[in-house]
């Protein structure tokens, strides 16, 4: 059971990973045995610190599909080869439907969702090329089943997310190739900091949370390193809700 769940020989790309949510993913696969490059658009300083020689850091705007490929390669170079890609680097931006600006629409539609799918597909060819098959996971989100308010593009980003991780494993399965994604609820993490400090918004939110509280980058942890692990093998296509019962209510 330990090898079922266990990383260890393996190598991830994981974006978004200074802070939050990436670094945590960061954290538990290094713990699970595996190596690390960490993508972000700063320097992942800290998850350096916290990681060592497990982890290397390389900073890239990933607003843009141009990074992807060197960021490919010199993951090869520096660990010799790619097991898992966690695409979690993304950007929200609020306003009211009716004001919404192209620019805001086009930033997020970019990142969350137009890097999410060319990423997917460097690393899909480089699993192909190495005969080894590979993980893919996919970080969607509430919005990827409700509508929510004020974030328009947000919402049609993360719907894109779960829509193209099916479409993606409908047709690399047969290579070996999981794709699947995982659905956080409320998090306390930078996306969320302006909710959170919203008092009356922030008790709406905690009210209709089962579980109570927001969540943390720990209680992503585990559903990461299964969706990583041989544990996952015969699953495909599926978004997992990791959101303290909120889709349950």
């Amino acid at each position: 059971m330990k090898d079922m769940f266990g990383l260890k020989g393996h190598v991830a790309i994981v974006t978004g990973s200074s802070t939050g949510l990436g670094q945590g993913i960061c954290k538990a696969y290094v713990e699970a045995g595996a190596k690390v490059v960490g993508v972000d658009y700063v320097e992942s300083t800290a998850t350096k610190e916290m990681l060592g020689d497990n982890f290397h850091g390389i900073v890239a705007n990933l607003m843009t599909v141009d990074p992807i490929n060197d960021i490919v390669n010199k993951t090869v170079e520096i660990f010799g080869q790619i097991d898992i890609l966690v695409n979690n680097a993304g950007i929200i931006r609020r306003e009211d439907s009716i004001n919404f600006s192209e620019k805001d629409w086009d930033d997020v539609i970019s990142l969350n969702a137009k890097t999410v799918f060319f990423f997917s597909q460097a690393v899909a060819r480089r699993f192909l090329e190495q005969k080894s098959g590979g993980k893919i996971i996919n970080i969607a989100s509430m919005l990827s089943y409700q509508g929510g308010i004020r974030c328009p593009s947000y919402t049609a980003s993360k719907s894109a997310v779960k829509g193209i991780t099916m479409t993606m494993a409908n047709e690399w399965a047969k290579h070996n190739i999981n794709v699947n994604a995982i659905a956080p609820g409320y998090m306390a993490t930078n996306n969320t900091a302006l909710l959170r400090a919203d008092k009356t918004r922030s008790e709406e939110i905690l009210d209709r949370i089962p579980a109570g509280r927001w969540g943390t980058p720990d209680d992503l942890m585990g559903t990461a390193i299964f969706l990583a692990s041989n544990a996952s093998d015969y699953i495909h296509g599926f978004t997992i809700a990791v959101d303290g019962g909120w889709l349950a209510r």
